[in-house]
């Protein structure tokens, strides 16, 4: 009876620590803490126009950690090394083309004008894709006459989709027909939403930069345009990182293309 009583008290001994055991192990287990998902605000994307005249600014370039879409003019001193250099960074590259405007301004060589035919528009651009090579699309450089005719920009649509390439519309004219004949033609297309930098003053680039977010906010989605000049990219330095803790995405211009 005294070992049977004894082994009793053992098991009943025995099994209080494993309940012990059991609740210790329940109580000091880390919770699962649910998955808040990510909310983003806002797709942002940001063009800087206008390189291949030198190679300055590059190295605020590479400060910048965020996409980029470099809309790089063709057949310049420096427009190949550029747009070799610039993939190998992992920015997106478009073709900058120039255009004919309604405004007397100095013309790039083999800029694109009303009265040119068929044939000299499709080598103009076949030469200019030759030289900005890894090209993903192309924007307008100018061209506030030329994105008004439908007959010029038929050309450089059917040859861009002939490439597998989009159209950035940095709409200069309130009068460009290119998003319906893109529309018609099946082409992908953007538009520009905001100009960044018109005055080249830090303040005036961030208020810029603030509509921006703005119409990201509203609208999911939206595009600016700079320039490659050393305050552009200095303030777009400092407000990314701020835009991304806000909750707004940077994108590449052929992640909102439609």
């Amino acid at each position: 009876m005294e070992r049977e009583k004894s082994y009793k008290i053992i098991i009943g001994i025995l099994v209080f620590i494993i309940i012990l055991q059991w609740l210790f192990i329940i109580v000091t287990r880390p919770k699962r803490i649910p998955k808040v998902p990510v909310v983003i605000k806002g797709r942002i994307a940001i063009v800087i126009d206008d390189w291949g005249y030198n190679l300055n600014n590059l190295d605020i370039l590479e400060q910048i950690k965020y996409p980029l879409t470099i809309s790089i003019l063709p057949n310049l001193s420096y427009s190949r090394k550029t747009a070799e250099e610039l993939q190998k960074r992992g920015f997106e590259i478009i073709l900058h083309l120039p255009m004919e405007p309604k405004e007397k301004y100095r013309l790039e060589k083999n800029t694109i004008m009303a009265s040119m035919s068929q044939e000299s528009i499709k080598n103009i651009i076949e030469q200019d894709l030759n030289n900005i090579i890894y090209a993903k699309g192309a924007s307008n450089h100018m061209g506030s006459r030329a994105t008004e005719d439908s007959g010029i920009m038929e050309i450089v649509f059917k040859q861009l989709k002939k490439g597998h390439l989009y159209f950035l519309d940095s709409l200069v004219s309130s009068n460009s027909i290119c998003y319906d004949l893109a529309k018609k033609l099946n082409l992908r297309f953007a538009k520009r939403d905001v100009f960044l930098d018109n005055k080249e003053e830090p303040e005036y680039i961030k208020q810029q930069i603030y509509k921006l977010k703005t119409r990201a906010r509203i609208y999911g989605r939206a595009i600016g345009i700079g320039h490659n000049q050393k305050t552009t990219l200095e303030v777009l330095k400092e407000a990314m990182p701020e835009l991304e803790k806000e909750g707004f995405k940077f994108v590449y211009v052929s992640e909102l293309v439609r």
